[in-house]
């Protein structure tokens, strides 16, 4: 069966980082497929990266190992982990940007990286991407199991973003996890927590963001109203958005990236 390797990192292009990643798993296991998701998130942004890779992990073929480097922490006592989901593996490290993907999949087991069997013989203090995390994606690629590259572990860290809170049956507290080129407001707030409350196109919402207070009704689409009108809508890739059809929502409303949002079902 064909394998695939994916690589998400803040590195860019400029610079040899991911070419030589790249050239790591290659020698290890040469028949692999790799696929570049991105390497422009925002520089050690745990955030960006999260939403990028829960966006991306799910189109990929079951068994597909997705790398993700973002990674201020490296160097210091931070670990590496892996997380084997129900149809994925995420290798990186344990910051919480792998988490909002995985726990969206479904997370397994979580794999503390300890095996040095499985790493490069040199391993520096700065570039566990190609160290650390290359190979051991490498050697997952080949079928070696998790329980041979470290030892299993329950404590690893999901940031505050990864999981909106559900207060009550009417009220969920989530974050702004994105905003797109045209100014809309993605939240962590999915489709199967607006289904588990029994919300359907139709209903109106109540926001609360930034001392603000907006009721918008939640449609299909943007075009469900007028020109300059906010809805509240289920993105192509699952999740609670908040928009003005034609119109930038986050320029009206001041909104910013980890700003707290309350959604209300008010009918």
């Amino acid at each position: 069966m064909r394998r695939i390797i994916t690589l998400l990192t803040d590195f860019g292009t400029k610079d040899y980082f991911v070419a030589e990643m790249k050239a790591v798993i290659l020698s290890i296991n040469p028949n692999v497929e790799i696929v570049d998701i991105t390497h422009e998130v925002e520089k050690y942004n745990i955030l960006n990266a999260s939403f990028i890779l829960a966006c991306a992990y799910k189109w990929f073929p079951k068994g597909t190992v997705h790398v993700v480097v973002v990674d201020p922490g490296v160097g210091t006592k931070r670990r590496a982990i892996v997380v084997e989901s129900k149809n994925y593996y995420f290798v990186g490290p344990d910051n919480g940007v792998l988490m909002m993907a995985s726990l969206r999949d479904g997370i397994k087991r979580v794999v503390e990286i300890t095996n040095k069997k499985y790493m490069l013989e040199r391993i520096s203090t700065t570039f566990h991407g190609r160290d650390i995390f290359a190979p051991v994606a490498a050697y997952i690629s080949k079928g070696v199991d998790l329980s041979d590259i470290g030892r299993e572990i329950n404590d690893y860290i999901v940031p505050e973003f990864v999981e909106p809170q559900i207060v009550d049956k009417r009220t969920i507290i989530g974050k702004i996890i994105h905003i797109d080129s045209f100014g809309n407001l993605i939240t962590n707030i999915d489709r199967s927590i607006l289904d588990k409350l029994n919300v359907s196109y139709g209903h109106h919402l109540e926001v609360r963001l930034r001392n603000k207070v907006i009721r918008v009704p939640f449609l299909p689409s943007y075009g469900y109203v007028k020109k300059g009108e906010f809805l509240a809508l289920i993105d192509s890739e699952d999740f609670l958005e908040i928009a003005v059809n034609q119109g930038n929502a986050s320029k009206i409303l001041n909104a910013k990236i980890n700003d707290t949002i309350e959604v209300q079902i008010v009918e």
